[in-house]
């Protein structure tokens, strides 16, 4: 599958003496071309040793998806957001959990049409539009992963001490800057912490073991973290008044919007499953079940927890830390918010795991193949098949993060890579559907059908950019409806104007339509972020197109197949 091709003016034997900025630019606009994949392709681990391990089946995908998905927000968010929505908090959690769903469509079809290689949403975009536009996806996404991994920590290693302190002996004898926040410095803005990259060390270890002993501890802590959440939910069904839902929506149906985008992130975690791509077993058929399946079984999760924990308290009563864990212990039930306590370790423990092993290395092993970072990332360990080294990489930056700085601070520019990535896999979607069809198509304009298309997908993005602001600032409606109708037209464009192929094997349903709400959500959200989460995208994208500009783009190699390290099963062993 290849992207956009055309005799470009930055091309180097246009001109020769070409500049170093048309050079930049004809790298920078260089596409990856992988070769397709049929529904009937099965794939092995070669005997050199370079690739990673199939040993994921359809289980462990949804473990995984579930692993990343569920952390401290079901233990904390849910209480959060009911202070303000009310009852109307499980309405919250349906609307995210339905925008989640479009998205987890989009990615179901590209880690089916791409089964054999990692890179997720960095993969995709260098296969639909270009080299730079994935390396900019890329730092976006490595930022947000990074900061969430060191803030993970840190809550883990503060549940954990809550923990020991229920031992006589640890009580009130564990200082602050071990585990419980930190030791601040110059204002609040270093905030020093023993415990949590402690753990994340641990954990690093673990991971570069292999991904068989991380799957296990991975399953063992995600079915613990299950389990306690069910306990909770049925526990918590008989001391339900029904008198507490009532008025369902306090504040009115916006606070109920507004609780949406943000309980929007407890979904995120699901395209953990579409980076494992490299080590499933049966990827086209179980990376599709693996996403939708996890986000499914966490949505049903959420869900219930929020009719229990509103039905239990009076919403205006629910703590801020630790709802859940409060109102239990108001039912006079500790037993359960102990079990609350150690579901939370595990679930945060779960998380940070397969965020470090799947959102992280992954990533940036699929990357120091592509040559866009230094070729040592692309290391994979000839007996143990992990990315040893950007393993380590990984777990090293997020314990200086998690140890050193305070990552309250740092949360305000979090999200930013994940809104933008789930739309640029949208976008891939609609492109790779029909560019190789439509590139050769010019309109009356003069401008290539592919081009008139990516127009509309901007022009989809700016007005729910637009939308976004106007909901957040209180603008008249007016503005907003104009946006959402400008954006309406643009779908309605791309889907008369453009010429879609079906793919072989998982297709999301409702081509472009579906991908171009996913953009105009995605984007709505992103305008609602702290204005410090603009300035950081902004600043992130400048500084990495410096990197591309003075490393990338001279050592990059979009040929190199990422499926070379898999060969074709024979026919007995796919059986």
């Amino acid at each position: 599958m290849g992207g956009q091709k055309s005799d470009s003016p930055f091309s180097p034997s246009s001109s020769s003496s070409s500049s170093w900025f048309s050079n930049f630019c004809y790298s920078a606009l260089r596409v990856k071309t992988l070769t397709g994949f049929s529904s009937s392709d099965t794939y092995s681990q070669t005997s050199s040793g370079d690739g990673l391990v199939r040993r994921l089946g359809l289980f462990d995908l949804i473990l995984l998806g579930i692993g990343a998905s569920i952390g401290a927000g079901i233990f904390v968010v849910t209480g959060t957001v009911a202070r303000d929505a009310g009852p109307g908090v499980t309405i919250s959690f349906i609307l995210a959990g339905a925008a989640c769903v479009l998205n987890a469509l989009c990615y179901a079809e590209l880690a089916s049409r791409f089964p054999a290689v990692v890179g997720g949403a960095y993969l995709y975009s260098y296969t639909a539009f270009n080299e730079l536009t994935a390396f900019l996806v890329f730092t976006q996404l490595m930022l947000d992963y990074h900061i969430g991994a060191a803030s993970i920590a840190r809550s883990l290693a503060s549940y954990l001490v809550t923990i020991l302190e229920l031992f006589p002996f640890f009580k009130e004898n564990i200082p602050s800057w071990i585990g419980h926040g930190g030791k601040e410095f110059f204002g609040g803005t270093l905030s020093i912490n023993i415990l949590a990259p402690v753990l994340l060390v641990l954990l690093t270890i673990i991971l570069c073991r292999g991904v068989g002993e991380s799957s296990a501890l991975n399953s063992f802590m995600t079915s613990t973290k299950v389990i306690i959440v069910l306990v909770v939910i049925i526990a918590g069904a008989f001391e339900v008044d029904v008198s507490n839902w009532s008025p369902f929506a306090p504040n009115g149906f916006k606070a109920i919007v507004t609780g949406s985008t943000v309980v929007f992130f407890a979904y995120v975690g699901f395209d953990a499953v579409a980076n494992s791509a490299e080590e499933s077993k049966r990827p086209q058929r179980d990376l599709p079940i693996g996403i939708l399946g996890s986000l499914l079984i966490c949505a049903i999760l959420y869900i219930a927890v929020c009719l229990v924990i509103t039905g239990m308290v009076p919403y205006q009563f629910l703590g801020e830390d630790a709802p859940l864990a409060e109102a239990f212990t108001s039912k006079g039930l500790k037993y359960v918010s102990i079990l609350i306590s150690i579901g939370a370790v595990a679930g945060l423990t779960t998380t940070l795991l397969v965020g470090l092993y799947v959102q992280q290395s992954r990533l940036y092993l699929g990357i120091g193949r592509d040559g866009l970072l230094p070729s040592v990332f692309a290391k994979v360990h000839p007996t143990r098949h992990t990315p040893i080294h950007s393993q380590i990489w990984v777990g090293l930056v997020a314990a200086v993060m998690s140890g050193l700085f305070n990552v309250h601070i740092l949360s305000h520019i979090l999200s930013v890579g994940s809104l933008t990535g789930y739309s640029v896999v949208s976008a891939c979607v609609v492109t790779l559907r029909w560019k190789d069809k439509a590139a050769s198509q010019v309109s009356t304009m003069r401008i290539s059908n592919w081009h008139e298309g990516v127009i509309c997908l901007v022009v989809i993005a700016s007005c729910g950019f637009i939308a976004g602001l106007c909901y957040r600032f209180n603008a008249a409606f007016a503005f907003v409806l104009v946006a959402v109708l400008v954006a309406v037209l643009s779908a309605v464009v791309l889907h008369y104007r453009q010429v879609y192929t079906e793919p072989s094997t998982f297709s999301c349903p409702g081509v472009p339509i579906v991908p171009a709400a996913c953009i105009f959500f995605n984007i709505f959200l992103f305008a609602q972020l702290h204005y410090e989460a603009w300035l950081r995208f902004v600043v992130l994208s400048i500084i990495a197109v410096g990197v591309y500009a003075f490393y990338g783009q001279y050592h990059a190699d979009p040929t190199s197949n990422q499926t070379i390290v898999y060969h074709r099963a024979p026919m007995e062993e796919s059986q």
